[in-house]
């Protein structure tokens, strides 16, 4: 099971993560999100992630080009496009400066659920409202699975993780706000028992060596 953790603010938040086993973490640049970094930040953060854990810079309002070369330019390996804001023409213009797309959105916007459809190598789904810690009707994908590299987001926490996978069946889980103490803070001890949870859960679909690979 691939796992990610997003929101992270601090070096000790990315040493935790990827000591618990965390494939991914999520580094976010918005002004709307309690998450986000300020830009003088993130160079230090994204230079601490190991090697062998996927560094993402997440963004979703910042214009897919300006976001590209920000994530190239850092040296982040891959770039996550979250919202309506960006549809095709925005995936296109990041791909020419960063290939490594991921594409966030939410079932409710009514989106493409195959993954890669604007271009990009893992969808997440999420819920309605980002970050917001709230559930969302998983019933919905019983007519609107995708397959392949896609991530379960959105209420998720250490002890509902095995649950959601045993229903959604994703290839991989996005956790943020389920691992905080209070909002934009990170509890270490949470995002250890969420990872661990996470990779005891029996993964749905088989696993390859691009799980790995995704650094």
């Amino acid at each position: 099971m691939f796992v990610k953790v997003c929101g992270l603010a601090t070096t000790a938040d990315i040493d935790v993560a990827a000591e618990a086993g965390a494939d991914a973490i999520g580094l976010v640049i918005s002004g709307t999100s309690v998450r986000g970094l300020g830009r003088d930040r993130v160079p230090g953060l994204v230079a601490h992630v190991p090697d062998g854990v996927v560094s993402v810079l997440v963004v979703n309002d910042t214009p897919a080009a300006e976001a590209a070369r920000i994530a190239a330019d850092l040296g982040f390996d891959a770039l996550q496009l979250h919202g309506r804001a960006y549809g095709r023409a925005e995936f296109e213009a990041a791909a020419g400066i960063l290939p490594r797309l991921w594409r966030a959105t939410a079932l409710a916007d009514g989106p493409d659920t195959r993954v890669g459809a604007l271009g990009e190598e893992v969808l997440l789904l999420d819920s309605p409202k980002a970050g917001s810690g709230s559930r969302w009707d998983l019933s919905l994908l019983d007519t609107a699975r995708p397959e392949g590299h896609w991530l379960l987001a959105g209420g998720l926490a250490p002890g509902n993780v095995a649950e959601a996978i045993a229903t959604a069946r994703p290839w991989g889980v996005d956790v943020s706000s389920g691992v905080e103490s209070a909002p934009g803070v990170k509890d270490h001890g949470l995002v250890r028992a969420f990872v661990a949870a996470a990779k005891s859960a029996a993964p749905a679909q088989p696993r390859d060596a691009s799980a790995r690979q995704y650094g």
